[in-house]
This record gives C-alpha cells, sequence and structure tokens, in this order.
C-alpha cells in the first residue's frame, strides 16, 4: 500500500509538471497528459482492488502480478528509450521527465517483486487448527501456477523416505464429508426424477450382460431396479453422467478454458517460426529481431506450459475427487443392498468397480477434450497450412479422411476386445476371491491343481484379448504417429511435383512440418480420447448397474403399532421373499413375543428358522402383512462375522468402553481364559474373518458384542452350535437362562438344543417356512402334535421331561464350579498357537477315581494362532520399506522374465526405426536447400522418392518395435501370474492366515493390471522418446554444435529434476499404494457383513470409516498429483530453455548456416519439451508400477508346503485298501518354539473301523485332523495308513484319498453340479442318488434349474444347514476308504443329524471314518471313541465301557443328558 501512495504521488507530480510545461508555454505531446491521467486513474484502481483483496484474506493476487508484470514490459520499454535518449543528450532537455520514468521503473520492479512474494495473513483472518496444512494455501500465486511450493516436499523425499506423518491434511473441498454428500444429493436428485416405466426381463437381462460384461441369462430375473435401470432409452448411466456434472462440471469448464488458452499459444509458435527463418533467410536483417524472435518463441512455449499443466493439474485434481465420490457412494449402496442384489455383485467385482473402473473414469477426465479440441487444431492446421502451401494442403485433408475412420474401425474392433477382456478380468477376479477365501477348503480336498488350472484358462483368454487389442492399439498408434509423415509427405509431393516452379525452401518445409506436429499431436490425442471414451462407458454402465441394484425396504418394521402392548414383536398375516420375483419363503406367519420372555425356535434344516430372524431384522422383503419390533436389537449371526480388530474393538463394536460391563459380558461369554491366554490380553489383534480363532471363539465374541450393546431385543441364530455341552450350559445359565445377563431383555434363540427347551418360555416350531405351532414345552407336549413329533424323532419322550429339565440344572450347577476352566481354544481345522507359559493340563488315569474326573474337568486353554506381534507385522506389509526409487533388480527380474532376445531385439527395432527418422528429417533439410535455377529446384523427383522410402522404412519398424514390446509384456504378465498364483497356492495354511486378504486381492487385481498394461505401455513409451530425444540432440548438435555448452548445464538440471522427482513420487505413490488396501480390505469386511452392520445400526459408523481409509488414501495422491505437475512444469522450462539456446546461437551463428539447416535444428528443439516431459513421465510411471513387479514376487520367497505328488514305491492306485491307521509317539507343533498342541500320541484305528473323537475345545481333535492330513507337519513321530507313512506321500496323493468334511461348510460361487463334483468326476445319476441318501431331493428338485442353480458366493443364498448337507454330499460322491468328520452336523437339527448318521453308517460302511463332535449323541454309535484332553489321549473305549468308567466322557454324556 505504502508504495501506491508512492505511485500515486509519481503520477501526481508528473501530471501537475505537465499542466506547468503548458502554462509557461513548453510544447509537449498532448497523449503524455492523457497518459499520466489514466495512470492515476488506474493506480487508484489499483489501490482499491489491493485493499478489498485484503479484506477477503487473498495473500497473493494473480491479477496484480499480470498487472505489474505487464506495467513492467511497459515500463522496461520505455527505460530503453530515455536511456538511448540520455546518450544522444536529451537528459538535459527534460531532466524531469527522465528521473520519473526512473523512478517509475524502479517502484514497478519492486511491485512486481513484491507480488512474486505471499502477504502475511491479514490479523482478522481465521486461525489456521490444522497442525499440517497444505503449503500450497501460503504460496503465493507465481509459486501456485509453477508449482514451486512443492519443491520443499521434493526435497524431503529425496533426502529422507517420507512418512504419512509428513504429508498435508486434506482440504475440505477434497475430503469425502464434503464431496460425498454432494455426489450423494445430486444422485439421488436424478434418480428421483427419473422414470419409472418397467422393462420386460429379457431386455434387462440384455442390458445387465452389456453392464457386468456378458453375465449368464440366468440373471434376468433380478430386482426391479435393476430392470428401470436396464432400459436401453433411459439408462441410468445417463443419470450417473449428469450427477458428474452437476457436481464437477464448473471446475471441468475452467480446466477446459486453460487448455484453450494453451493451444492459443501453441498455434502462436508456428507463426513466430516463420518469422524467425524468414530472418535466417534474410541477410540484411538486424540482429535485434533474430534475438526478439528467439525471446518470444520462449516466452510462448513458457505461457503454453503453464495454461497446458494448469489444465492437467485441474482434470487430476478432478479425478481424485471423482474417485472419492465413487467410492463412497459404492460403499454406501454396500450398507443398504438387499439380499437378492447381493447375489448379483461379488467383492471382487466391487472392488474392480473402485479399482479399475474409476481408473477408466479418471482417465476419461483428461483425455475426453481431445473429442472436440482435435477436431479443432486440425482444423486450424489445415488453414495455415493453405496459407503455406496453397491447395496443396488438402491433400492432408485426404490423408487426414482416409485415417480416421481407419482409426475408428481399430477402436471399434478394439473395444470389442477389451469388453472380452473385462469379462475374462471379472471371472478371473472371481475365481482367484473363491480360491483364497476357500483355500482351507481346497487344501483339504486337494484341488488346488484344478481351481488353479480353471484360473490359468480364464487368464489365458484374457491375455489373448489383451494381446489382440495391444496389436490393434499399435496399429492405431503407428498410422496416427506416421500420418507426419504421410501427411508432409502428400503435401509436399504434390506442391513441388504439380508446378515447378513451387519453390520448396525451408520455411514452407520446417513451418509446415512444426504444423504438421502439432496435426500429429492431435492425431495422437484422438485414439487416447476414443479408447478413454469407449472404457469409460463400460465402466460407467458397470457403476449405474451396481448403484441401480435393489435396496433393502427399510419401512417394513412399523414400531408404533406396539405402543400400550406388552409384546415388543408382533407379525400380522406376514410372507416374506428374498426378492420380489422369487418365491415366498416365509408365508402366513402369525406371530408376538412379549416383552423380557426367552423363546426358542426350532425346525428342520431349511424350514425357514434363520429366514425369521432375517424378516425381523428387515433383511427380507415383506409382501403381505405386518411387522412390528419395538426397542433396540442386537443380532448374533450363524455364522460369526469377525472384524478385523482388538478383541476388545469387536466385542464395544464402537460404543464407549465400560470396563465394568466389559469384564461381566467377557467372563459370561467364556471368553476370559482366551484373554488371558493371547498375548495381549483384550487387545490382541483379531486377523481378518477371524483367521486366528476357532469357530467357537469367533461365536463366543460375536455373542459378546450382542450382549454389550445392552439392546432390548435380541436375535440368536444358533449361537451354540459352535461350543461343546459345558461351555453351552455356561453361557446358558450366565448370559441367555433366567439368571443370566439377558434375563430382563427379550431373546429368540434358534438352537437345535433339545435339553434347553424345557427351560423356554416359549417354542416356535418352524416347518416349510410356516410357523405349526407355538406354546411352553408342556403346552406343546400335551398338545402332541409336530412339536411332540419332533421330540419323539430325537428320542426324547414327554415323560421325561421334567427329568430331563432337572438334570439340566443339576448340570448347570456342578459345572458353575469349574467355569474358570472352560475351554474357548481352537478346535477347528485351521493352523493356532499354543499359549506361552505352561498351561494347567490334566492326564488320564485309570487310577484315579471317577468322582475326581467328574468333579474336576480341567481343560487346556486357549491356543492363540499367531501373536499379536506377528499380526501387526502383517497388517503392515504393504506399509513395508517405502524408500527411494524401484531396485534395478526389479527391472532386470521383469525383463528377464519377458525375455532378453525380446528385448535386444526390441532395442534394435527402436534404433533402425529412429536412424530413419533422422534420415528423413536430414534429407528433408538438404531439399529445401536445393538452389533454384531457372525458377526450378533440380532432382525434386529423387528428393520426393527417398523421403518417402525414409518414411515408409521408420513406420514399418514403428509398429514392430511396438508390437514386440507388447508381445514381451504378455508374456511377462502370463509367466508373472502363474508364478504368483502358484506361489500362493503352494504356500501353508499359516501363510493365508497371517497374510490378509485384501493384500492377496491386492496383487491379483491392481498389481498385475499394472503388470498386464500400464508397464508395457509406459516402456514402449519411454524407449520411445528416449530415442527420439537422442535424435534430437544429434540433429541440435549437427546445426549448432556450440548449443552443447547450453544442452549439458540443462541435460544435467533435467537429470537433478527427475531424480529428485523420482525418488518423491516412488514414495508417494507407495504411500497411496498401502493406504489402498485398507479401502477393499474394509469393503469385503462390510459386504460380508451388512447385515450385523445394519441390525446394530452402525451404518454411520461404518461410512464414516470408509471416509477416513479413502481421505487418507487421497492424502498421498494429491501430493502425487502434484509431483508430476512440478515436474512437468520444470522440465518444459528446461526445454523451452534448449530451444531457447538453440534460437540465440543460430543467429548468432546466423553467417554460416543455411535456413533448411537451421529450420531442421529448430523445428526439432521445440518437439524437445514435450519429449522431456512424457519421457520422465514415463519413468516415473514404470518406476511407480514396477512395483507391482516386486508385490507380485514377494511371495516366491515364502515357505512352501511339501510337494504334491511323490515316487513312494509303496504307494499305488487304490491306497489305502484296508485303511488301518496308526499314530505311533505323534507329536505336533504348529510354529518353531511353541509349545505342542499333540503330544505323544498313540493311536491303532483298525480298517473300517468307526472312531468318534471327543474331547473338551482345544483338547486336540481337530490337531489330529490336521496332522493326518498334513496340513501341520509332524513335530515328532509318524502317521501310518497301512503301514505307510503320510510324510513319505505327495500331499495330493495324501489328501485325495482322504474324504474331509470340515466344520466350515463352503460353497464356491458357480451351479450347484459344479459344488457336488468340482473335477467332474461323476454323472448326474451319481449325483441324484447321493442328493436321494443325503435328503437333499426333493430340496435340489424344487430349485430353479435343480443342479444348475447358481450359487452366490460362498453359498450365500443357502442355509448353513443345507450347505453343510451338500458338503456331505460331495464327500458321499469321492468314497474314499478313510472319511473325516468335523463337526459335520453341528448346523442340522437332531433329526436330521440322525437320519445322516444312518446314512453315513450304510454308505460308508466299509471305510474307516473318524468323527469328531460336540454332540455326544452323535457319537455313541461308534464303535470306539478316542477322547483328548490337553493334547493327549485321555480315553479310549467303546461308548459303553466309557460311561461305565465314569470317567471324563461321562461327565460329557452326562451333560448331554444321555448318561
Amino acid at each position: 500500500m505504502v508504495l501506491g501512495f508512492v505511485f500515486l504521488a509519481v503520477y501526481f507530480a508528473s501530471t501537475c509538471y505537465i499542466l506547468w510545461e503548458a502554462n509557461h508555454g513548453i510544447q509537449q505531446d498532448p497523449g503524455l497528459a492523457i497518459s499520466c491521467a489514466l495512470q492515476l486513474a488506474t493506480m487508484i484502481l489499483v489501490l482499491f482492488l489491493t485493499q478489498t483483496e485484503r479484506q477477503k484474506g487473498v495473500q497473493s493476487s494473480g491479477l496484480l502480478l499480470l498487472y505489474w508484470l505487464l506495467s513492467f514490459l511497459s515500463a522496461t520499454a520505455s527505460l530503453i528509450s530515455k536511456i538511448q535518449e540520455a546518450r544522444e543528450g536529451g537528459f538535459r532537455s527534460a531532466p524531469f521527465h527522465h528521473a520519473t520514468s526512473y523512478i517509475y521503473f524502479t517502484l514497478v520492479s519492486l511491485e512486481l517483486g513484491l507480488c512474486c512474494l505471499v502477504d502475511q495473513p491479514p490479523f482478522f483472518s481465521k486461525v489456521d487448527s490444522d497442525a499440517n496444512p497444505c503449503p500450497e494455501s501460503r504460496a503465493s500465486f507465481l509459486s501456485r501456477i509453477t508449482f514451486w511450493w512443492f519443491a520443499g516436499t521434493i526435497w524431503k523425499g529425496y533426502w529422507k523416505p517420507l512418512q504419512r506423518e509428513d504429508l498435508w491434511s486434506l482440504a475440505k473441498e477434497n475430503s469425502s464429508e464434503e464431496i460425498v454428500a454432494k455426489f450423494k444429493d445430486a444422485w439421488e436428485k436424478h434418480c428421483a426424477s427419473f422414470p419409472m416405466n418397467l422393462t420386460t426381463s429379457e431386455d434387462a437381462c440384455h442390458r445387465w450382460e452389456s453392464a457386468t460384461c456378458k453375465r449368464e441369462k440366468r440373471k434376468s430375473q433380478t430386482a426391479r431396479e435393476t430392470a428401470l435401470l436396464l432400459q436401453p432409452e433411459n439408462s441410468k448411466s445417463k443419470l450417473l453422467l449428469k450427477s458428474f456434472w452437476s457436481v464437477f462440471g464448473t471446475y471441468f469448464i475452467l480446466g477446459t478454458l486453460c487448455l484453450v488458452a494453451g493451444d492459443v499459444f501453441l498455434f502462436l509458435i508456428p507463426k513466430t517460426l516463420s518469422v524467425f527463418l524468414d530472418f535466417i533467410s534474410a541477410p540484411e536483417a538486424p540482429s535485434w529481431k533474430g534475438y526478439f524472435y528467439a525471446a518470444a518463441m520462449f516466452l510462448l512455449a513458457c505461457l503454453q506450459t503453464l495454461f497446458e499443466q494448469q489444465y492437467m493439474y485441474m482434470c487430476l485434481v478432478l479425478g481424485v475427487r471423482l474417485k472419492t465420490a465413487i467410492t463412497g457412494l459404492v460403499y454406501r449402496k454396500l450398507l443398504v443392498m438387499s439380499n437378492a442384489a447381493k447375489k448379483e455383485a461379488t467383492v471382487g467385482e466391487i472392488v474392480n468397480l473402485v479399482s479399475v473402473d474409476v481408473q477408466k473414469l479418471m482417465d476419461l477426465i483428461i483425455y475426453f477434450n481431445g473429442t472436440w479440441l482435435a477436431p479443432i487444431r486440425i482444423v486450424i492446421c489445415f488453414v495455415f497450412l493453405w496459407q503455406l502451401l496453397g491447395p496443396s494442403a488438402l491433400m492432408a485433408v485426404v490423408v487426414f479422411l482416409f485415417l480416421l475412420p481407419l482409426n475408428f474401425v481399430i477402436a471399434k474392433k478394439r473395444t470389442q476386445f477389451q469388453e472380452a477382456q473385462m469379462a475374462h478380468k471379472d471371472s478371473r477376479a472371481k475365481l482367484t476371491s473363491a480360491i483364497l477365501s476357500d483355500i482351507k477348503t481346497l487344501k483339504l480336498h486337494g484341488w488346488e491343481e484344478a481351481f488353479v488350472g480353471r484360473v490359468m484358462g480364464v487368464r489365458t483368454r484374457e491375455l489373448q484379448a489383451l494381446r489382440r487389442s495391444q496389436f490393434l492399439f499399435s496399429a492405431s498408434l503407428v498410422s496416427f504417429q506416421s500420418s507426419t509423415f504421410l501427411i508432409s509427405f502428400i503435401m509436399f509431393a504434390v506442391y513441388t511435383l504439380a508446378d515447378e516452379r513451387n519453390i520448396f525452401s525451408a520455411q514452407k518445409a520446417f513451418v509446415s512440418l512444426a504444423l504438421v506436429n502439432i496435426l500429429n499431436t492431435a492425431h495422437s490425442f484422438l485414439p487416447f480420447s476414443i479408447n478413454s471414451v469407449v472404457q469409460a462407458k463400460v465402466s460407467l454402465n458397470r457403476l449405474a448397474a451396481f448403484l441401480s441394484l435393489e435396496d433393502l425396504d427399510q419401512t417394513n418394521a412399523e414400531p408404533g403399532s406396539l405402543d400400550g402392548t406388552q409384546d415388543c414383536i408382533t407379525i400380522r398375516n406376514g410372507t416374506f421373499t428374498w426378492s420380489r420375483e422369487s418365491p415366498p419363503c416365509l408365508k402366513r406367519i402369525n406371530l408376538s413375543i412379549a416383552r423380557g420372555s426367552l423363546c426358542a425356535v426350532i425346525g428342520q434344516v431349511g424350514s425357514g428358522k434363520s429366514s425369521l430372524l432375517s424378516a425381523l431384522l428387515g433383511e427380507l422383503q415383506k409382501t403381505e402383512g405386518s411387522l412390528a419390533l419395538k426397542g433396540t436389537v442386537a443380532f448374533v449371526p450363524q455364522e460369526s462375522w469377525i472384524q478385523n480388530a482388538s478383541v476388545e474393538e469387536n466385542i464395544t463394536f464402537g460404543q464407549k468402553l465400560d470396563r465394568n460391563w466389559f469384564d461381566r459380558v467377557v467372563d459370561a461369554c467364556a471368553l476370559q481364559p482366551d484373554l488371558d491366554s493371547f498375548p495381549h490380553g483384550s487387545q490382541a489383534e483379531i486377523g481378518e474373518k477371524g483367521v486366528n480363532l476357532s469357530g467357537g471363539q469367533k461365536q463366543r465374541v460375536s455373542l459378546a458384542r450382542a450382549v454389550y450393546t445392552k439392546a432390548e431385543v435380541y436375535l440368536l441364530d444358533d449361537p451354540l452350535s459352535a461350543v461343546d455341552a459345558q461351555v453351552g450350559q455356561h453361557i446358558f445359565k450366565h448370559v441367555l437362562g433366567p439368571t443370566g445377563l439377558l434375563k430382563n431383555k427379550t431373546r429368540l434363540l434358534v438352537t437345535n438344543a433339545v435339553h434347553l427347551l424345557p427351560r423356554m418360555d416359549r417354542i416356535i416350531v418352524v416347518m416349510n417356512g410356516e410357523i405349526s405351532e407355538t406354546g411352553s414345552w408342556q403346552e406343546l407336549v400335551a398338545r402332541n402334535g409336530a412339536f411332540a413329533d419332533f421330540l419323539r424323532s430325537h428320542g426324547t419322550e414327554g415323560g421325561k421331561d421334567q427329568d430331563l429339565q432337572d438334570n439340566n440344572i443339576h448340570n448347570t450347577a456342578q459345572n458353575q464350579k469349574s467355569n474358570k476352566n472352560l475351554s474357548s481354544s481352537k478346535d477347528s481345522c485351521i493352523c493356532r498357537q499354543q499359549q506361552h507359559g505352561s498351561p494347567h493340563s490334566y492326564s488320564w488315569n485309570p487310577e484315579v477315581s471317577a468322582e475326581h474326573s467328574s468333579r474336576t474337568p480341567s481343560i487346556k486353554r486357549s491356543v492363540y494362532k499367531a501373536s499379536d506381534l506377528e499380526t501387526a507385522e502383517l497388517a503392515e506389509e504393504d506399509k513395508g520399506p517405502i524408500t527411494g526409487r524401484a531396485k534395478t533388480s526389479i527391472y532386470l527380474s521383469y525383463l528377464r522374465v519377458a525375455g532378453s532376445l525380446a528385448w535386444a531385439y526390441i532395442v534394435l527395432l527402436f534404433t533402425c526405426q529412429q536412424v530413419a527418422s533422422f534420415c528423413r528429417g536430414y534429407w528433408l533439410s538438404l531439399w529445401a536447400n536445393d538452389p533454384v535455377v531457372n525458377g526450378t529446384q533440380p532432382h525434386t523427383e529423387l528428393r520426393v522418392g527417398v523421403f518417402f522410402f525414409l518414411g515408409f522404412a521408420q513406420a514399418l519398424g514403428k509398429f514392430a518395435s511396438m508390437a514386440t514390446v507388447f508381445l514381451a509384456g504378455t508374456v511377462a504378465s502370463h509367466r508373472l501370474f502363474r508364478q504368483l498364483l502358484w506361489d500362493v497356492v503352494r504356500s501353508p495354511m499359516g501363510f493365508f492366515e497371517q497374510t490378509p486378504s485384501g493384500h492377496l486381492l491386492n496383487r491379483f487385481s491392481k498389481d498385475m493390471d499394472a503388470v498386464d498394461s500400464i508397464i508395457p505401455d509406459k516402456l514402449k513409451s519411454l524407449l520411445g522418446f528416449f530415442f527420439v530425444l537422442l535424435e534430437i540432440y544429434i540433429v541440435i548438435i549437427v546445426a549448432t554444435p556450440i548449443v552443447v555448452v547450453a544442452i549439458v548445464p540443462l541435460t544435467v538440471l533435467y537429470a537433478v529434476s527427475q531424480n529428485f522427482f523420482i525418488a518423491t513420487s516412488c514414495q508417494l505413490k507407495r504411500l497411496e499404494a498401502a493406504s489402498r488396501s485398507p479401502i477393499y480390505s474394509n469393503i469385503s469386511e462390510t459386504f460380508e457383513g451388512s447385515n450385523s452392520i445394519r441390525a446394530y445400526k452402525a451404518q454411520q459408523r461404518f461410512v464414516l470409516q470408509n471416509d477416513f481409509n479413502v481421505d487418507e488414501n487421497q492424502r498421498a495422491s494429491y501430493p502425487a498429483v502434484v509431483a508430476d505437475r512440478w515436474l512437468a512444469t520444470n522440465i518444459e522450462f528446461l526445454g523451452n530453455g534448449i530451444v531457447l539456446f538453440a534460437a540465440l546461437l543460430a543467429v548468432k551463428s546466423k553467417p554460416y548456416l543455411s535456413p533448411g539447416l537451421v529450420g531442421f535444428s529448430i523445428s526439432y528443439a521445440l518437439q524437445i519439451t514435450g519429449i522431456l516431459n512424457w519421457m520422465v513421465r514415463a519413468l516415473a510411471e514404470i518406476d511407480n508400477n514396477i512395483v507391482s513387479v516386486e508385490r507380485v514376487r514377494d511371495y516366491s520367497g515364502t515357505p512352501k508346503e511339501a510337494p504334491w505328488t511323490s515316487d513312494n514305491k509303496f504307494f499305488h492306485e487304490n491306497w489305502p485298501t484296508e485303511g488301518q491307521i496308526a499314530f505311533r509317539g505323534y507329536s505336533l507343533r504348529y510354529r518353531p518354539g511353541l509349545e505342542l498342541a499333540l503330544k505323544n500320541v498313540n493311536i491303532q484305528i483298525k480298517g473300517k473301523e468307526k472312531v468318534g473323537i471327543a474331547g473338551r475345545t482345544g483338547a486336540g481333535k481337530s490337531s489330529l485332523a490336521m496332522g493326518l492330513l498334513r496340513l501341520v507337519e509332524a513335530a515328532e513321530g509318524e502317521i501310518l495308513i497301512d503301514g505307510i507313512d503320510v510324510a513319505q506321500i505327495g500331499l495330493h496323493d495324501l489328501r485325495s484319498k482322504i474324504t474331509v468334511i470340515p466344520q466350515d461348510p463352503v460353497l464356491f460361487s458357480g451351479p450347484l453340479r459344479m459344488n457336488f463334483d468340482p473335477l467332474d468326476e461323476h454323472t448326474d445319476e451319481d449325483i441324484w442318488a447321493a442328493l436321494e441318501l443325503m435328503l437333499l431331493k426333493n430340496f435340489v428338485s424344487d430349485l430353479p434349474g435343480q443342479l444348475a442353480y447358481e450359487c452366490s458366493e460362498r453359498g450365500g443364498n443357502l442355509s448353513v444347514g443345507q450347505r453343510q448337507l451338500i458338503c456331505l454330499t460331495r464327500a458321499l460322491l469321492r468314497r474314499g476308504n478313510v472319511v473325516f468328520l468335523d463337526e459335520a452336523t453341528a448346523a442340522v437339527d437332531m433329526e436330521t443329524d440322525l437320519q445322516i448318521q444312518s446314512a453315513i453308517r450304510s454308505q460308508f460302511r466299509d471305510c474307516t471314518v473318524l468323527t469328531i463332535a460336540h454332540r455326544v449323541s452323535t457319537l455313541m454309535d461308534c464303535d470306539r471313541i478316542i477322547v483328548m484332553e490337553s493334547g493327549q489321549v485321555s480315553e479310549c473305549d467303546t461308548p459303553q465301557n466309557l460311561i461305565a468308567r465314569k470317567g471324563m466322557f461321562y461327565t460329557m454324556a452326562k451333560e448331554s443328558g444321555l448318561a
């Protein structure tokens, strides 16, 4: 402001002095007075603008900077004029005017310098509470447009690894809170205006196939909203596009204006080159003109750089915001999707939406303007070419009109290949996700090779489509890049041959060439633009299809209707279905449940028990009747949903920690012994999907979560099925029963535990989706209806009711004495770790009295699979060493995988085509310098012919080099993917328990996408740009050798900038990649647990968590965007400097240079800015993405399983013939340094013997299966089957001969038949026969498509009991001579259990059967029972003898009411 008033004083003094001169008759130019008056008025406006901006908090004004810059240029011209006058003696004639000119210039220089700095914030501005704000907010306008404010981060990243703490906070306008809210409102607003007309299912199916890459037509019967989406004339993809535009359109338009301004300066450069070459051709022209033209070219190029980089910056920032918006909206959609909609999408497909498809839309933002701006550039180029060459320029139109449709045809064909590739990619992602999710099932059955074969088959088809697409892409690029040659050749040939008097000068040749280069840029931009539009359209359709899937009806429940009643749940004539198109799963439901009552829901497998709870949760579609539920709800699903968090966080589930209540809940749910055994107690980290917990532990954590919430209504879906009888009694007494923590709550318990039914207030019997009867135990027994039949089928008579009830009460009281020894250790077939320290163990001794045995059933406490430290290390795996650039060894490994000879051939091809390019340009300069003889130039035909030959040779070399790079990249992709897949599936089970699936999915999706597409494309670009750069340097040095003095330091600066940039950029990209995995893991976790999240009304908390994950990811993404722009701006300034020096030295060496050579040099130098920029970006992209090769190869060094096959001479096809099993001194530990899980086990099992394995939780039952199948190798001893040591047999040879039915019933996404017979070894008749034996024939017959019925991911559209029966049927078809059942009937009711046991006895009568079961009744028909305790055999005898002995088994039988 002070300088402003000084300016006013100077202007006022000048005006007064001019008036004084006029008064005294001194003649002055009238314009001088007017100029002073205008300057005075302008200065007043400037002062006003300065004050206004200060009041608004503006710390650096771009408008003022522009004003002072123009003023400085004007003052410089005036100063030069005054200095010249002064040198000629004019100072004495007008000293005042000279003095004011000098003062004015000094003041303007000071103002310009101050404008380049940033002001301090005004005292009235708000205090910034952000501890780490973005430096951009404190940068000057000049620093912002040149991105110099980012230099501090570049410097820091070069000297030390960047950490997450070094990243700035996210600005509010870039945060999820701001962006997602706006985008969600826009999407809902546009959807609300969408016409609600439905199409037929045929049309719906057709459109859905288009949106999801040709999904099978069986899915045409999808939700009504999906049908709405699929109307071709009213596609919701248009609504999605409108939503994008309404939120981001203004910012995109501003960026487009910057691009247009940059194009204006771009076209001024060839015009300046034209007058510069005129100057070179005119010997008498003064040198200052040449220097002026050189400076003008430099200035125009710098302005073009600034505007273009601002455009790129705005587009990339917009892309980051778009990613935030889409990820947020997709995640919110996950939380409201109906069950029918969830069948239409898998986790892999959803991850693809927020990774691959979002990237396609981000690319569209950058390239979209090319679809309309490129044709405008082409038209302007043609106009300028007409001015130079006249009608000959029309031939360029002919070439263009020939190439354009050709490339449209190529693009259309390539689109087909890309859609096919995306379809195969989705299939591959789905299969890979299934393998990773269910790897234990694959290993237990020895199916890894078969599933790997399926994945590789899909992968081969994916790469075939990719290879064809890339070949077409190479042809498209060559046609566009060679259009420079074709257009120039046709124009020059027609121009010179049409009329021999047409003189081909350097100006015509190289200005035309510069214009054709701009034309070529527009041409080259078109395929990217068209390609991005096509890919974005596919991605937009996929996103719209997903966002338009059916939502849950959130208005099912009517709590207001229960006011004034004692009921808290009421259903009146309710009919419910999983989707609008599917048949009802619950019919004519009439139910009232009083507040505070304990109700049991019982029924056969598939009768609708779990569906009833789902209906109460609002998960089903209500088609008739009314439903009312009053109060908060807690839900315990049958399949426990566990978060990748600490035990405490899983139990508190977002609520404030109340330590006293937490301890009571933990103790009541029998979790205290587990917490005591965990290395960090309640802070112990639970792995993804609870991999380091047993089934019982997961179920009890899930129950504890429900109890901790202090809800009013508890919906419990068979939570006791995964725990043994003692733990079940404890939980019933302390949690569920009349004296438990929930005694005053409303509890609806789905159960198959008959011995608990007498203690229920009310029993609800469900049959075939209907409630057959309800009432108390006594009422239902007296009624002698369906419930009495149910009891008789379980071998329980009404006359024994009271005895059963009393017995249960007595047992519960007895067990209370030893509740601190309750087991909670892992007993499923998963790897685990013994607790640290000495556990209390109990070894059975026949001399110990039965009374003592039953009185002190001491049980080994829980064992923890992986220490928290290990888990934490694994959780940080993707955040590993983030330092500097990628190692050279990674590049070399990638090149070796693709083939060293191939790369040598590629380098040779690039060299040959660049030599041809140089020769063509040099030949053109010689042509332009041909002397004019009698108005004509000689040898024109020769010049044209050689020019054509060199251009054609270059085009062939270019296509061959590009295609070979893509081919080598495809070979590398195939080999790396195959190696990754084999490395993963050959890893032992411990690897999968420690490695989160999000990390593995990231390898198979994002990293493999980089290896497939990005790395080959960037390698092709890098090699191309590198050879072009060498050519340009050679051209410039040939023309003006002295320019090497400038080129060397500029190249050094270039190399320094590149090193600083790449070191920082790599770290930013890796930080971004590390922060991306939590997003994918959270999406996967939410997809699987959405019903639990909705039940607890925790949607908002999970939305906030997702927004936090996305914002953390964007904190790394935004600096990476700025880093790219910092590099591009500074590199282009360096390139412009090379142009400046080449032009200046050409002016200085003008007498010794020909116009043709100067034109050759300058026209090539003008290309260097783009070449340097794209070259560094290509190198940075490769460096950022080559880490994907490192990540893909990470697992090649991890421990692997033993060989799948072996050459054991004793092994034969029919082994084992007898099925004799012997454990000899067998001991097992899960990891070196841990205690033994099995200790000196000695068991002899006869062939065809039926052996039950009993024991408390954690006793070591499932460890026997782990050892027998070699999922964990022996620490000591051996296991023999028919006399052959299993350690000497290949894993697949062993596992394929043992039929295993695991505790967790796993189904794969696909046809039901494939789930029965994954290896396709049996006929349909065999399958139907097995279904009949397993009581599934009627169920499967009623399914749509029967055996072709599509199972959703993990069999989500079937009940747990139905899935277990399907797994049993699968085992029945396999019919191995050794059968191992691990809690195979835990999820079915007692009646079905009895029928299944009967089928097993009859079908496996010639097999050795080992059965692990919590239900003692399941084991009573076994020939012998082995009782395990603390990893040792405690008892082993027939059931009758064990009961008579009154040992540990007797205690278990007594607890179950069987003794």
